[in-house]
This record gives C-alpha cells, structure tokens and sequence, in this order.
C-alpha cells in the first residue's frame, strides 16, 4: 500500500511540474524541432517504465503468489478431499469386514444350527433305532417264549407217545408170555445153529480188521487235535475188544437158548423185503437203535467240543456199526443198519446238544420209543 501511494505521489509531481513548465515556454518555442521533444519523450517514458517495473513486477509476483497460494489450496483441497476419500475408504473397508464378520457369524450360526439339527437327527435316529431294536427284543422274546411253548408242547407230545409205545411193547411182552410158543423142529434148530456158528467165525475176523482200522483212526484224531473225539474213539476200540474177547472164550448153550427153538412171532419191513423173526431177534434190534443213538450222541458231542464241523458218517463208531453186537440172533448186515439209524440220530442230539430222538435216564442215552416204533415197525404175528 505504501509502495501505491508513493507512485501516486511522483505521479502528480510529475504532471504539475509539466503543466507549470508548459505555461511559461513561449509560442515559438513550441515550434521545436520534434527531434528536441522525442528524447525528452523517451525519457519520460523510461522513467516511466522504469516507475511502472517495480509495480508490474510487484503485481506479477503477487499473481504468481496468488496462483501459488490459490494451487496451494488447491492442493491442500485436493490432499482433503484425498483424506476424506481415503476415510470414506476406511470407513467403506471398515464396514466391509463389519459385514464380512457379520456374514462370518451368520455363516458359523447357520453352522451351529446345521451342526444341531443334524445332532437331533442323529438322536432321533439314534432313538429310533432303540426303539426298533427294543421291538425286535420284544419280538425275539416273544418267539423265544412261543418256541419254548412248543418245544414243550412237543416234548410233552414225545412224552405221551413214548408213554404209549412203552405200552405197547409191554402189551406184547405180555402176549408173549401168555401164549405158549411153539417149539421149532429138531431140523430147524439145528440149521439155525449152523447158520449161527457160520455167522460168528466170520464175525470174528471182521472184528481183528476193525480193530486196526479202529486203531489207524484213533491215530488220524490224535494228529488233526481232536482230543474229545479222540477219547471217545478210544473207548469205542476198547469195547470192541472186550467183545471180540468175549467171542474168543465164548461156549454157548445152543440146545438150552430159547431163540433157536422158539417159532418166529415177529415181521419187519426194510428196503421194500418183510423179514422175519422172534423176540429175541426183536429186541437185539431194539438195542441196536438204543446203543447206535447212544455211541452217536457220545460221537457228536465230542466234535462239538473239539468245535469240528457235523459230519457223522466220518465217525468210525458209524463205519463199524458193531458196538453191542454180540454175533447172535440177528445177522450183522441187519445190526449194522439199525445201529447206524439210531446213531444219526444221536449224533445230531448231542452235536446240537439236545434231546430230540432220545433222551437220558438211568444213566444212559436212549432213543424214544416213537422214534423206534418209525423206523423198526415190528409187527405181532401171533
């Protein structure tokens, strides 16, 4: 402002003195050369320019210091709107993890509520399969206690039919007491014995050659490590020693023995042929059956300790079919059979470890008599 009012000082002075020096030059001095006027022109304006320099160069330094203060706001402008940006930014970016953290929670509450409703699924099936398996307790406890009622039932029914065969052969005991029986001829008897003695010397060999083979076996068992069948075995052999032992000494009373003079009173059918016989012949196939499911149960009880699969005609007491068999009465082919059909049976019995087809008492496995009465149907003939 100072600097203004200076220049506007000079500039007044300046045209004062001009204006006083122009009224006191005379007309003709007016008539000067112009080439007298021009330098004191130029003079005037370098005075001038050079009085008009300092402010022009005050003025474009203060243009300059305006449009440098001008782009330092600018500047400063733009630097504010660049934080405010960068704030909007952070706040964007805030709010961006603000809802990432909420999508982050909802993501791991619909988790949890999966994660539960498959808990409860889990647990309803879990109660369902409680459920199912406590019905199929129930139902199994019902089977069971049906089946134990028939097996009651039908054990109560062997009973009774046992009860009824056991009168049955008592009644026929009885007839056979009662009845006088006729006296075979002196003929007869006589070729019943020779069939007999014939029938006993080839027993007796057939025992020596079951004996080895017996052994031979017994031997097979000890090796496979079947100890329970082993012992059974061993026993079995034993017997059949006792008895080939027994045929050895043997002087029997042929004239004084009731079968090789008594009629036959007895018929049984087998494979499709009727057979006749006397009581006596009837009942050593009686004990036939008795001993065969004896020896059979024995047999199957003893694979199923040795925990060895069912297989009764691999037992040798089955291949041999002699145990009991004295060498009389009855042919051995005929023993054989019916020791092998109570045998099956037995063996069965005890290798399922009950008493189907026979049962125990008096310290001894029989077969029931319905059971005998199936398979031996002895008919009375007289």
């Amino acid at each position: 402002m100072k600097v203004r009012i200076l220049n506007r000082m000079l500039v007044a002075a300046v045209i004062s003195a001009v204006l006083l020096g122009g009224m006191s030059i005379p007309t003709n001095a007016q008539q000067q050369p112009q080439q007298e006027q021009q330098p004191q022109q130029g003079n005037k304006q370098q005075k001038k320019q050079k009085k008009e320099q300092p402010q022009a160069q005050q003025q474009q330094q203060q243009g300059q210091n305006k449009q440098q203060q001008q782009r330092a706001q600018q500047q400063q402008q733009q630097l504010d709107q660049n934080k405010q940006q960068q704030q909007r930014a952070q706040q964007q970016q805030q709010q961006l993890d603000q809802n990432k953290q909420q999508q982050q929670r909802a993501q791991q509450q619909q988790q949890q509520l999966d994660q539960n409703k498959q808990q409860q699924q889990r647990a309803q099936q879990q109660q369902q399969q409680v459920n199912q398996n406590k019905q199929q307790q129930q139902r199994a406890q019902q089977q069971l206690d049906q089946n134990k009622q028939q097996q009651q039932r039908a054990q109560q029914q062997k009973w009774q039919r046992d009860q009824d065969w056991q009168q049955h052969v008592q009644q026929q005991r009885q007839q056979d007491q009662n009845q006088q029986q006729a006296r075979l001829s002196q003929q007869r008897q006589q070729q019943l014995i020779a069939e007999q003695q014939q029938r006993l010397t080839q027993y007796r060999q057939d025992l020596d050659q079951r004996q080895r083979v017996g052994q031979q076996h017994t031997a097979e068992l000890q090796r496979q490590g079947r100890m329970a069948q082993y012992r059974y075995e061993q026993e079995y052999v034993g017997r059949l020693r006792e008895q080939h032992m027994r045929l050895q000494n043997d002087r029997h009373d042929y004239n004084n023995d009731p079968y090789f003079y008594t009629g036959w009173n007895y018929r049984y059918s087998r494979g499709g042929r009727y057979y006749e016989t006397n009581q006596y012949g009837a009942n050593m196939l009686r004990e036939a059956l008795n001993y065969g499911y004896e020896q059979g149960f024995l047999a199957g009880q003893a694979d199923r300790q040795d925990r060895w699969r069912s297989n009764y005609q691999d037992s040798y007491a089955y291949q041999d079919a002699n145990y009991g068999y004295g060498g009389y009465y009855v042919p051995q082919g005929e023993y054989n059979y019916y020791f092998r059909q109570g045998f099956r049976r037995g063996y069965e019995d005890g290798f399922y470890s009950r008493y189907q087809y026979g049962r125990y008492s008096g310290g001894r496995y029989t077969i029931l008599g319905a059971i005998v009465g199936s398979i031996l149907d002895m008919e009375f003939l007289r």
